[in-house]
Formats: C-alpha cells, structure tokens, sequence
C-alpha cells in the first residue's frame, strides 16, 4: 500500500505563488506516474498536470506557463510549483500516482485565492 500526503495550501491573492507537495510512503515503487487535479465547489475534478515515469510533463491548457510539476525521488515527493494564481484557481488540490495497475490518491490540499 501506499500512502500520499499533500500539503503546502493555503490562502493567497491574486498574483501570488504557492507550491503544494506530495509525499509518498509505504511500499512505493520506483517506476510510477504523478498527476495533480483539481476539483472546485460544485464541479467536476480535473487533471492539472501530469508527469509520465520518464518525466514527460503535460499540463491543463489553464495553467500552462504558471504551474511547474516536479519530483524528488530520494524524497519520494511530488511538487506542484503554482505562479501568476488566480481566483478560478481556487480548488482542493489531489495528488494521484500510479504504479502498474495500481492508483493512489491524496486527501487533498485546499487552495483560495481571494483578495
């Protein structure tokens, strides 16, 4: 099994950054995909960024060139680097990792973006 923890929310303005993180324990491989969505009140959740297990990056088309996924593998921990944020980027933010035939999700992470 294993166990993904977010954090690193919060509440900001418009303009301002956040990086959200996503650890990984129990019995993580070595080879696994990551992705971060999304899901606002009242909406359905959706695919922010994703990595591949070589590192092939894609994005939502609403956050390329703000949000930057990266990953620490001594850490196990995935990263979300969120810039330029927006109120519509308000949501709670769920990691999501993959490994063969298995598929993980965080508790999720709330981010405001309000004035």
């Amino acid at each position: 099994q294993v166990q993904l923890v977010e954090s690193g929310g919060g509440l900001v303005q418009p303009g301002e950054s956040l990086r959200l993180s996503c650890a990984a324990s129990g019995s993580t491989s070595s080879i696994y995909a990551m992705g971060w969505y999304r899901q606002a009140p009242g909406k359905q959740r959706e695919v922010v960024a994703a990595m591949t297990s070589g590192g092939s990056t894609n994005y939502a088309d609403s956050v390329k060139g703000r949000f930057t996924i990266s990953r620490d593998n001594a850490k196990n921990t995935v990263y979300l680097q969120m810039n330029s944020l927006k109120p519509e980027d308000t949501a709670v933010y769920y990691c999501r990792r993959w490994e063969g035939n298995s598929v993980y999700w965080g508790q999720g992470t709330q981010v405001t973006v309000s004035s």
